[in-house]
């Protein structure tokens, strides 16, 4: 397997070689284009994002800035919104369902760090997908790391940590994240 082929697999892999950093370069510049253009440019912000995501519903909106590693692993549904800072570490699949509304300064982080130094050290890293269901809010500076699920219709209080999948109808919040009470 190539390097590639396991970050998307979500095994160990060596992020250094020579095919992963020509692909994180390509998308950060994309981001970078995206991001400098002029506010009345939609068409040409919605044709970068077109061409740098996997898949792309029909309506959405990405507040510049906006900063991921590889694009093609994040897939977003119709009516998605996301305001100023989104940060997409898309090392495997981030998968955004229909009227998503997320606030300013978030994060979503599938990649991981082996807990062994030397591993570590060694240059190996892992990811885990995150998927973030239907109708979901999810309020500003608030980070969702590798592994999480929110299920459908959840709203998620600004600045929580999600570290572990939020059930569907829940309102959450916190640092770590948590439920506290259902909708």
């Amino acid at each position: 397997m190539t390097e590639k082929e396991k970050m998307i697999s979500c095994e160990m892999y060596n992020s250094s070689g020579s095919e992963l950093t020509m692909e994180r370069h390509k998308c950060k510049e994309m981001c970078y284009d995206y991001n400098n253009l002029r506010p009345t440019k939609l068409d040409e912000r919605r044709a970068i994002i077109r061409e740098l995501f996997g898949k792309v519903g029909g309506s959405f909106l990405i507040e510049p800035s906006l900063w991921c590693d590889y694009g093609y692993n994040i897939e977003i549904g119709d009516n998605f919104y996301s305001n100023h800072n989104l940060v997409i570490l898309d090392c495997t699949k981030v998968t955004f369902g229909a009227n998503v509304f997320i606030g300013p300064n978030c994060g979503f982080y599938t990649a991981g760090h082996p807990i062994e130094v030397e591993v570590r050290n060694g240059g190996l890293e892992y990811a885990s997908p995150i998927s973030v269901g239907n109708n979901v809010w999810i309020g500003g500076g608030t980070s969702v790391l590798p592994g999480v699920t929110i299920g459908d219709n959840c709203t998620i209080g600004g600045g929580s940590v999600v570290v572990k999948s939020i059930p569907a109808n829940s309102i959450a919040v916190g640092n770590p994240c948590k439920v506290i009470r259902s909708i």
